[in-house]
């Protein structure tokens, strides 16, 4: 599964807010059934910021979101997201093509 979240940031808060995603992106990858995930920013709309985390299946990322770390680091963060639907079920994958 795939969990997306979107942020609107101010300019003068960039800085602070891609150092938060990175300590909460290092809190989530310590826990089982992380895969990986990435903070992106929209290029043609700087405010907007991403926090993209990919798992083994929902249960690791909800057991994910109860530890003590990931409290502390992540889940302040995550709060900040827009109200929207964040938690996808992946069901197709393509790998780049062989050259």
């Amino acid at each position: 599964m795939i969990v997306i979240t979107r942020h609107t940031v101010p300019p003068e808060d960039a800085d602070d807010f891609a150092v938060r995603a990175a300590t909460a992106l290092e809190a989530l990858a310590r826990r089982p059934g992380y895969r990986r995930g990435s903070l992106a920013r929209a290029v043609d709309d700087p405010a907007l910021w991403t926090l993209v985390t990919e798992w083994e299946g929902p249960g690791f990322y909800r057991r994910a979101l109860s530890d003590f770390d990931v409290k502390v680091s992540a889940v302040p963060l995550l709060s900040t997201a827009h109200d929207e639907a964040s938690a996808f079920e992946v069901l197709a994958e393509q790998p780049p093509a062989a050259g």
